[in-house]
């Protein structure tokens, strides 16, 4: 099959509105997780940690469901997997708003994010294949600018509906979705390989060479610092906002909706800047400085009002808005029998690490106290991403018909 040439065709289109469909989903439980817990009768403190617990399962069943995804997209095809992954999120979606106990919502939002897991590698990957190299970092950042309107989607949706009905939205869209994606055609980088003597989507292949490995490390450890920022600062902002002594309430929904509008923008942005920069990488060194200059003032709102807590998580968002570049740095590293396992996992890697992050934040929270604790664990976390990035190799304009062996 010939590339497409606009990135406006239908391929992008559809993995862009799937994008949306998957992060309203993914992000919903952060927007309304204050109260559908309050409604089981938690109290303040039980919200926390019954919310740290279930965001962290959620980000377990994502990084089971990369691979699980990413293996079936190189053996099976893109579609495969944007068609089984969407089906399954919708339903656990659904099931979700009939849930009456924190471990029945747990065990809906992991399986959730098993399904979750599978729609932006494949997405990405389809595209990246289906555009011409010179468009593709474009491509790619419409769909994530696009996708990632779905959190703002979510709050608003919040504001209008009880928590129960927000998930049976979110279901809904999903089978709604499943429709326009009988329009989109296979990617012909992929169909070529089927006819070639190769292995696809092995995922042993990862490990079975240093230099891929490493390569597969850094590609993974350049995203870090996304969902420090979403997890962890803006997830819990309220909590943030009581050390700071901000006076008004902090409704973590309304500033993950504020990060998500930072997010889109700054992933469209970055998509244009590293076409004018002719380099990925230094599109990222700029987005990770900008990253580091509103975390500083993030930790510097002793005494701030709740609108300013608002504006620096747009400000966090849009500063962290490199996700779609990461992404497609990971898929442009690696060849087309294992594109879709490496695009597919690496981004729900960095997403299973959050607990990880979290555990390492309350640990120092413990130890030291609430602001302390967040500024170590965002200094390792950017420490991590800044030295993988510079170790990276530059990927503008790679030609992508190649395969791993």
């Amino acid at each position: 099959m010939k590339q497409q040439s606009s990135i406006f065709s239908v391929a992008v289109l559809v993995a862009a509105l799937g994008y949306f469909v998957d992060i309203y989903d993914l992000l919903l439980f952060g927007i309304i997780r204050v109260p559908s817990l309050v409604s089981f009768g938690l109290s303040p403190e039980a919200v926390r940690t019954d919310g740290e617990m279930i965001i962290s399962v959620q980000m377990i069943g994502l990084l089971i469901g990369g691979f699980v995804w990413g293996i079936m997209g190189d053996k099976k095809g893109r579609l495969s997997v944007l068609f089984g992954s969407i089906l399954l999120y919708s339903v656990a979606n659904i099931a979700n708003g009939f849930v009456q106990t924190v471990n029945q919502y747990a065990w809906c939002r992991f399986i959730a994010g098993i399904g979750l897991a599978g729609e932006l590698g494949a997405g990405i990957t389809l595209v990246s294949e289906l555009l011409p190299k010179e468009k593709r970092g474009i491509g790619t950042s419409m769909v994530a600018g696009i996708g990632l309107t779905g959190a703002v989607v979510a709050y608003f949706i919040k504001q209008q509906f009880d928590w129960r009905i927000c998930y049976f939205i979110g279901g809904g869209m999903g089978f709604m979705l499943l429709f326009l994606r009988v329009s989109v055609f296979e990617s012909g980088t992929f169909e070529a390989t089927k006819q070639m003597d190769i292995k696809r989507g092995n995922f042993l292949m990862l490990f079975n060479k240093k230099e891929r490995f490493f390569r597969y490390l850094k590609c993974v450890a350049i995203g870090v610092p996304t969902w420090y920022v979403i997890g962890v600062l803006v997830s819990f902002s309220n909590n943030f906002a009581k050390a700071f002594h901000i006076e008004e309430p902090i409704d973590p929904g309304r500033a993950i909706m504020f990060a998500y509008a930072g997010i889109s923008a700054g992933d469209i942005l970055i998509g244009f800047l590293s076409q004018y920069l002719q380099s990925r990488k230094k599109a990222l060194y700029v987005f990770y400085a900008l990253t580091i200059v509103f975390m500083a003032l993030y930790f510097m709102q002793d005494g701030g009002t709740a609108n300013t807590m608002y504006l620096i998580c747009g400000g966090l968002g849009f500063a962290t808005g490199f996700w779609a570049i990461f992404v497609t740095i990971g898929a442009e590293h690696f060849g087309t029998n294992l594109r879709a396992t490496a695009a597919t996992t690496i981004p729900n890697v960095v997403r299973g690490a959050l607990p990880l992050i979290i555990i390492l934040f309350k640990y120092l929270r413990e130890i030291t106290n609430e602001i302390t604790g967040g500024i170590i664990t965002g200094a390792v976390c950017m420490a991590i991403a800044i030295t993988a990035a510079y170790f990276t190799t530059e990927t503008f304009n790679k030609d992508l018909n190649f395969v791993e062996e």
